[in-house]
């Protein structure tokens, strides 16, 4: 066997330590956790060594499905495989879904459809390797670097208080984990043990997750058998105001800037705002009401919020059908 030369010596030695070096930032994360958690350092260089970078990710979150149009984000969850799925699986479950209702004042259809646009009832909860997914984007994208670096060090405490292995839980390029896609901080604040088992298990234990999934929208101000949305009939051509996703108007203040909508028997106190989003052939308009903002608290997008109120509507409606709820 020949000796290896100079130059492939060396070129092997550079080889082997870009292979173990550590990732932009590393270092003082690792001295953080240890500040913070009582870590050692050494053992959390040992882990981030392992993670892995991975250009896909950063490639999906720099293309969201929310930056679609709303009439083509739409598309993607408001179809009748999404809505039957969601009437099966309602059905499959309906003890534990109309328990968790009643537990957290939730109703079942928007259970439901947080699950449903989520991962389709389950059946997606992710490929990545929610280490490599956070280390990519706390260490590789700037833009959000701060927020995914805080999930990271939130996924080291849950690993512990939850017996969840660093480097083998998988879900989505954003590191959001389970049925219900709960990111680290979320998963520590908002997931429960609905089952009673001891531990929040939000891949295996469908009462906690759906549970979890309940406690969220309840923590975060749901109001019971309020709407989230009203439809808008017409809006005055002049409207130039900034209206945010949190209702900072009233009902009434928006009947008197011209705004034409069905209140129903809401009180013209009640809290609202106006959301506009792309229809195919022009902007479309509701009235926004507290419970389509305790949705964006879920996902910040109107988009997404808009595709849970659509899909929950869906499933309640055709869930009324005998044809498809009968045994």
């Amino acid at each position: 066997m020949q000796p290896y030369s100079a130059a492939l010596l060396s070129a092997l030695l550079l080889l082997s330590a870009s292979l173990h070096a550590s990732h932009p930032g590393a270092e003082e994360f690792a001295a953080r956790l240890a500040e913070e958690q009582g870590l050692e350092p050494a053992e959390v260089l040992d882990v981030l060594t392992g993670a892995q970078y991975q250009q896909a990710i950063i490639d999906a979150i720099t293309r969201p499905a929310e930056a679609k149009p709303w009439h083509e984000y739409q598309k993607i969850f408001i179809r009748d495989t999404r809505i039957n799925g969601g009437v099966e699986f309602w059905r499959a479950n309906r003890d534990l879904i109309e328990r968790v209702a009643d537990e957290f004042g939730v109703a079942p259809e928007f259970i439901l459809a947080i699950v449903g646009v989520e991962t389709n009832y389950g059946s997606n909860t992710g490929s990545y390797r929610v280490l490599d997914a956070l280390v990519t984007l706390g260490f590789y994208y700037p833009r959000r670097g701060e927020f995914f670096s805080r999930e990271l060090a939130e996924f080291f405490r849950l690993s512990r208080e939850e017996q969840l292995p660093l480097t083998e839980v998988r879900g989505s390029y954003a590191g959001a984990m389970g049925i219900g896609q709960f990111i680290p901080s979320s998963y520590r604040a908002y997931a429960v043990d609905f089952d009673g088992s001891g531990a929040r298990d939000l891949w295996r234990s469908l009462p906690d997750a759906l549970g979890s999934v309940a406690n969220y929208l309840k923590v975060h101000g749901w109001l019971p058998g309020q709407p989230t949305v009203l439809p808008v009939n017409a809006v005055p051509d002049d409207l130039e105001i900034d209206f945010p996703i949190r209702p900072g108007h009233t009902l009434g203040e928006l009947a008197d800037l011209g705004i034409a909508f069905e209140a129903g028997d809401l009180a013209a106190d009640t809290p609202a705002t106006l959301i506009e989003l792309e229809g195919e052939d022009g902007p479309l308009w509701w009235v926004g009401l507290n419970n389509f903002y305790v949705i964006t608290r879920y996902n910040r997008s109107p988009l997404y919020a808009m595709a849970v109120t659509d899909l929950a509507a869906a499933i309640a409606d055709r869930a009324s059908d005998p044809a498809l709820t009968a045994p």
